[in-house]
């Protein structure tokens, strides 16, 4: 597999694999954990344009609230590999729910903050972002067009537009240690920035985004912490909840998750 796939990068790039190579499930990339001059590295395989996207990105980020790009040619990308130990799932599991959230706020600020180098050309608006839900809405469907509204109320009049990730996540922030958590995998979208937040809420896991009271108190913190208005972030944590629903369905998949999320962001926008 390995010289299958990932030759001829690990030639070109003098890699040394050390680890086991693995696949993603959702975008099909290939990765291997490397050393490069070194150094951890992971080498990715990825042949979708989005996660292009998200490697264009990632340079444009220079390492500041990301892993680092250390070389990009093609489908390949080679990153700095992060190896700190903590989990922000973990910790928001064992009573660190707050402190997990404070740390993914002040990982999209940093991502947010201004380079001094014109952003990508192929970031995509959140206006394209969001087309797949409105052909989605169906009379059996009160909650997406719930969601289908909150997202043409928010994207008509857009405020704060800033280059955004686009799938911020207690999975997609690892712990960089003396570099800080940084993040991974993005989307590459532009577009109103609480929009990067809404993803917090609907994460680690199902048990967790839907216990009583808890994205009432997350939402309060993250617009606390990032100066956001709370009613705005509710509504996008109901848009993006149904989006996330019909992605789920298309995929043949469970869209219950994401559908309860967007029935308490609703009862929440009413209360």
């Amino acid at each position: 597999m390995i010289r299958n796939v990932f030759e001829p990068w690990l030639t070109r790039w003098h890699l040394r694999p050390v680890g086991e190579a693995f696949k993603t499930q959702h975008s099909g990339s290939h990765l291997i954990p490397v050393l490069y001059g070194g150094a951890p590295a992971m080498l990715k395989i990825a042949p979708g344009l989005e996660e292009r996207r998200g490697a264009v990105l990632m340079v444009w980020y220079g390492g500041n609230g990301a892993v680092r790009v250390l070389e990009l040619e093609g489908e390949a990308v080679l990153l700095e590999r992060a190896t700190g130990r903590r989990n922000l799932a973990d910790m928001a599991r064992n009573g660190q729910d707050d402190a997990a959230t404070h740390i993914l706020c002040a990982t999209i600020t940093r991502l947010h903050a201004p380079r001094a180098t014109v952003p990508p050309t192929t970031l995509v608006p959140l206006s394209i972002w969001f087309r797949e839900l409105t052909p989605a809405v169906a009379p059996n469907h009160e909650i997406l067009a719930k969601s289908d509204m909150a997202a043409r109320e928010l994207l008509s009049a857009p405020r704060d537009v800033v280059v955004l990730h686009g799938d911020i996540h207690h999975g997609n922030v690892l712990d960089g240690e003396g570099r800080g958590w940084l993040a991974i995998d993005p989307k590459g979208l532009i577009g109103e920035r609480g929009f990067d937040y809404a993803h917090i809420m609907c994460n680690p896991d199902r048990e967790m985004a839907t216990a009583p009271g808890r994205l009432r108190r997350q939402a309060q913190i993250v617009a606390q912490i990032a100066g956001l208005d709370l009613t705005r972030l509710l509504m996008w944590i109901l848009a993006y909840a149904g989006l996330s629903a019909c992605w789920t369905l298309d995929s043949g998949g469970d869209p219950g998750p994401a559908l309860a999320i967007a029935e308490i962001a609703v009862a929440e926008l009413t209360t």
